[in-house]
């Protein structure tokens, strides 16, 4: 694994170095620390500065290399990752605000909207990552973040819990809430949510992951934060859609967006693939069936 850790030298309570660290002593990582001065003036003190946080990394037997660019921040970022392939990309993210679009660093929603490869938000201080959470729509095109969160939990020895939060369904339809979180129910379905969340634990449950599936009703992010309060998750994992056309760029949806600017741990921002499954699911297939079909659509 290749981790970009970039700081500003500053040392702040975010402090991506710590985090970036955690991550690369557990994979066996190679690491790269970036700093960039927006100002040719700057360039001295932040160089003394990344070098003593690549001390810091020394001490944890790795062998960061320091690159110092000059510029613009997000530009300096995405002409990094450009030249080079990482698999993951570090960075801080300072509160700003508590409210509005933008609570954090805009410059933070810049970096996980340009470059290709998956953004960590070093929020918050851990120690270490025993909980993470996967925030899953049960659908294919976040198979992408299931497998990279696979793949960090098995290096962190991490459990994870995937997370699907579905609105609530009109009040014809209240009972049958209990039914979609029976997790063992749905799992057994074979409704479209049932197949999807069932494949994704078991291909994490192929990797040695253990594996928890959860299913809550209400308003997405309230849900996220409700599970990562009862769960002490370390660890969130949400996702950015691809742009169509020509230039690549991601999409950062209303929850991740809103995740970023709520959570007070750490936020993997993954990049999600091609949605490919048919426009229907547990519901749908529930609906059919009360409604006296016999022959649920799968």
């Amino acid at each position: 694994m290749n981790i970009l850790i970039c700081s500003d030298g500053t040392d702040p309570a975010d402090n991506p170095n710590r985090l970036g660290g955690l991550f690369a002593t557990a994979c066996g990582a190679s690491v790269t620390m970036l700093g960039i001065a927006e100002q040719s003036a700057d360039d001295q003190s932040l160089r003394r500065a990344l070098q003593a946080e690549a001390d810091d990394l020394r001490k944890l037997n790795l062998s960061p290399q320091v690159v110092i660019r000059a510029g613009d921040p997000v530009a300096g970022i995405l002409q990094q990752t450009s030249a080079v392939a990482y698999d993951l990309v570090v960075v801080g993210s300072r509160r700003k605000r508590s409210t509005g679009l933008h609570w954090r660093s805009e410059r933070t929603y810049e970096v996980i909207k340009a470059i290709p490869p998956p953004v960590l938000i070093a929020t918050g201080v851990r120690d270490s990552m025993k909980k993470l959470l996967v925030c899953t729509g049960g659908k294919r095109y976040i198979d992408n973040a299931v497998n990279l969160t696979g793949r960090l939990a098995v290096q962190l020895g991490a459990s994870v819990t995937l997370l699907h939060v579905a609105a609530e369904p009109p009040a014809l339809y209240a009972d049958l809430v209990l039914l979609e979180e029976d997790v063992g129910a749905l799992l057994a379905s074979g409704s479209e949510l049932g197949r999807n969340l069932l494949r994704q634990k078991e291909a994490l449950e192929k990797l040695g992951v253990t594996t928890e599936v959860c299913v809550r009703h209400g308003l997405v992010v309230d849900q996220v934060f409700q599970e990562v309060s009862v769960g002490g998750h370390d660890l969130i994992v949400t996702g950015t859609s691809q742009a169509r056309g020509t230039l690549r760029h991601y999409i950062m949806g209303d929850v991740t967006r809103s995740i970023v600017n709520r959570a007070s741990c750490p936020v993997l921002v993954a990049r999600a693939g091609k949605e490919i499954d048919k426009p229907n699911g547990f519901w749908h297939s529930l609906k059919r069936l009360f409604a006296g079909s016999g022959n649920p659509t799968n």
